[in-house]
């Protein structure tokens, strides 16, 4: 029975987490490997514990994927300089999809629709990773101060210092769009 329960959980934050990884190594592959590992890690490790303690410690255990990815890419980096733009420059995938209308009926309002989202989430990748990881967990996944603190492992005035300017810098292109 617990087998069950942890793949419905699972299977309920896969696309969220996949996003954030996503995001964060702005790579499908990469991102695709940190989540499944994150899922078999919680699934292995602590599937044995109570439902509640699950989505805090998974989203603490991709927090630290992803930081161990940027970790690794940094090195990568510095040794072979020479391969930039190697790497995946595929589109991100729409963020519309779940949105309601996007201004459907209106060809004009749609692009602009789809505009301003890509611009949100180009946005959120320019982010720095702190803040991102930040904005993610408490705006997208609505995890309180505390838990994005024990989380990302920063104290909680870190965690509103940079879901601030997180939100700072995502408003002022979200205006800008608004204004187009």
């Amino acid at each position: 029975m617990s087998d069950q329960r942890i793949e419905q959980f699972l299977a309920s934050v896969e696309r969220r987490a996949y996003r954030m990884a996503r995001l964060a190594t702005r790579n499908d592959a990469d991102a695709l490997d940190i989540v499944q590992d994150a899922m078999m890690k919680l699934a292995i490790n602590y599937g044995d514990r109570s439902e509640e303690e699950w989505k805090p410690l998974f989203y603490r255990i991709l927090e630290r994927r992803i930081l161990d990815w940027h970790r690794r890419e940094s090195v990568r980096n510095r040794w072979f300089f020479w391969r930039k733009g190697d790497g995946d420059d595929e589109d991100q995938q729409d963020v519309t999809e779940n949105a309601s209308d996007g201004g459907a009926g209106n060809p004009y309002a749609a692009l602009a629709f789809e505009r301003s989202g890509q611009a949100v989430m180009e946005a959120i990748e320019a982010l720095p990773l702190k803040q991102q990881q930040c904005f993610l967990l408490r705006c997208w996944e609505g995890l309180s101060v505390q838990e994005t603190a024990d989380i990302m492992g920063v104290n909680p005035g870190s965690v509103k210092t940079h879901a601030h300017r997180a939100l700072q810098k995502l408003t002022r292109v979200i205006e800008h769009h608004g204004h187009e």
